[in-house]
């Protein structure tokens, strides 16, 4: 078996066979419209300890971590390229809701069936909750990209998607110190924290966004235009980095960075066509192989002794999640948008598509390694949800969409 901390050799054969297999269902997956995603999920299952054995990636590794980690910051970052400046101003209530009472509303509603089902104290239940409570980016946007839906509801959902990690992080953190130290929850301090990640991670987005732009754009200075893909690169990580380092959210100001690089013409710094390609293409092409490691990986570590012990538990928690807690958060949120002006099939879709994926599972991951009692229990109901949410719900966007008549027809450009 290859292991990811085995040394430079078993992880260089690791990637050629991750790639290499994951290139290829990539293929196979695009005549169907199987979301990647769930295709390169499924490769995952086979390829670990579960099936052929050939692949083991622990999620508490430093290298996992770090493929995680980057994937997502990239993902989010170009992500944040494609929302534009006039969607936002139409949504951003909606937005706001959602990323906020949205994810409070699914978390409670999510601990009460945790707590009743697995007979767990209130504040692990709530830990439990708010690691499963925010959507994926990462699962999300890829899905998007295959099935595009109607404009304004897509940057809706990516936007939310990219978001509402930084409260669920929030949410998850507290809750980790409390069921450590066996103490309560303090309503303040936590309300004040999450406004501290959000708009310092947005203020720090908002900055290397608008710094990568006078560098590339050449009605600003433009000596780097050139190497726009470099600059985007650093500009993503450097957003990251910064915001982690001044303890806000990292994911929040990258898809903040993406956001501003996206609006070249807004800004009135517009890139060269050549310039906007290399970029487009460069990020491209990193994005597919970050998803492939990401989902791959995340599909070895699927251990199916522990969540075959919480199986109909786990589905049921899972179902709660995805049929009330979903519903309650979305009708919770844009039924208050009088700007928006929702229609029943928009607000329909919002209610299906709500992936679990990389960030849920980065945060189990991080309730083990911190040593929180039942840490096992939290990766097995999270991985389910996982599985559930890509398998269902992702792999049916394109359908759902289809049937509610939310398609959105590709331009000859995008094809």
């Amino acid at each position: 078996m290859l292991h990811l901390g085995g040394g430079w050799e078993q992880a260089l054969m690791m990637m050629f066979i991750i790639l290499g297999l994951g290139l290829i269902v990539s293929k196979l997956s695009e005549k169907p419209r199987i979301p990647d995603v769930a295709a390169y999920l499924v490769l995952g299952i086979v390829l670990g300890p579960s099936v052929l054995h050939i692949v083991d990636a622990p999620s508490q590794s430093q290298a996992n971590q770090f493929i995680v980690y980057l994937g997502a910051t990239l993902i989010l970052f170009d992500g944040g390229r494609a929302v534009r400046f006039d969607v936002l101003r139409r949504v951003y209530v909606s937005i706001s809701l959602l990323v906020t009472t949205g994810v409070l509303i699914s978390a409670l509603i999510v601990g009460v069936a945790v707590h009743y089902f697995l007979h767990t104290p209130w504040v692990w239940s709530l830990l439990l909750a708010s690691i499963m409570a925010s959507t994926d980016p990462a699962t999300l946007i890829p899905v998007f990209r295959r099935v595009p839906i109607v404009e304004r509801l897509q940057q809706t959902m990516e936007t939310e998607s990219a978001f509402n990690d930084a409260t669920a992080s929030v949410l998850v953190l507290m809750l980790m110190t409390a069921v450590q130290t066996g103490g309560g929850l303090s309503i303040g301090p936590a309300v004040l924290k999450f406004f501290h990640d959000a708009f310092i991670g947005l203020a720090v987005g908002v900055v290397f966004g608008m710094l990568a732009m006078l560098l590339v754009s050449q009605k600003a200075w433009g000596i780097l235009h050139e190497l726009g893909s470099v600059v985007m690169f650093v500009c993503a990580i450097g957003a990251y980095v910064v915001a982690s380092r001044l303890d806000a959210s990292g994911f929040m100001a990258a898809f903040a960075a993406g956001v501003m690089t996206g609006n070249g013409r807004s800004l009135r710094w517009p890139l060269a066509s050549e310039t906007e390609g290399h970029i487009e293409h460069t990020g491209g092409v990193l994005t597919l192989m970050l998803r492939i490691l990401i989902f791959v990986m995340l599909g070895t570590q699927v251990n199916f002794q522990v969540v075959y012990a919480h199986l109909w538990v786990g589905l049921l928690i899972v179902a709660v999640l995805m049929f009330v807690a979903r519903p309650a958060t979305v009708f919770g949120s844009v039924l208050f948008d009088r700007v928006a002006k929702w229609n029943g099939r928009e607000v329909i879709f919002m209610t299906w598509v709500r992936e679990t994926g990389v960030i849920p599972a980065a945060l189990a991951g991080t309730a083990v390694a911190k040593g929180i009692p039942q840490a096992q229990t939290i990766l097995a109901v999270t991985f389910l949800a996982i599985l559930c949410t890509i398998l269902i719900q992702a792999t049916s966007t394109g359908a759902v969409a289809k049937r509610l008549g939310l398609a959105r027809q590709e331009k000859p450009e995008d094809l």
